[in-house]
């Protein structure tokens, strides 16, 4: 009799172990590559990184780091609830002008606590034409 009852006790345990769900959050971004294309010296380097929280608890982004100064990451500072949707704005420095290859970690709370972000591009000073184009001008003029 005893041991109908344990085990009785024991299965139920388990079942009901398999019933409560563990919350967990989670990240999922819209696309985590921004390809800002070739852009001019100077322009707008302001990009938006779109996530969504598709866990069943609220999402905390603890920290935002970027490869280099010349990236400025912004990160929440409320918690994302689950199903809501927020950003990580990224602010390049295009007074740089150079090909673009920056990479921004996102660090948080999520089942996958880090999830790295690209941004590439090329920013142009089109007031400073290469030599090679002003070479090819000038034998085109004679």
């Amino acid at each position: 009799m005893m041991k109908n009852l344990l085990a009785i006790l024991f299965v139920g345990l388990i079942s009901f172990g398999s019933f409560a769900q563990e919350k967990v959050a989670k990240i999922e971004f819209k696309t985590d590559v921004i390809d800002y294309g070739t852009i001019e010296k100077g322009s707008d380097g302001v990009r938006v990184f779109e996530f969504t929280n598709t866990g069943n608890a609220p999402l905390v982004i603890s920290n935002v780091k970027s490869t280099c100064g010349c990236t400025v990451p912004k990160k929440p500072k409320d918690p994302i609830m689950p199903g809501e949707t927020g950003e990580i704005e990224v602010k390049y420095d295009t007074k740089r002008v150079n090909p673009i290859r920056k990479t921004i970690t996102v660090y948080s709370n999520a089942e996958t606590p880090t999830v790295a972000l690209k941004i590439k591009g090329l920013v142009v000073d089109s007031a400073k034409t290469s030599v090679l184009e002003k070479k090819s001008k000038s034998m085109l003029e004679q």
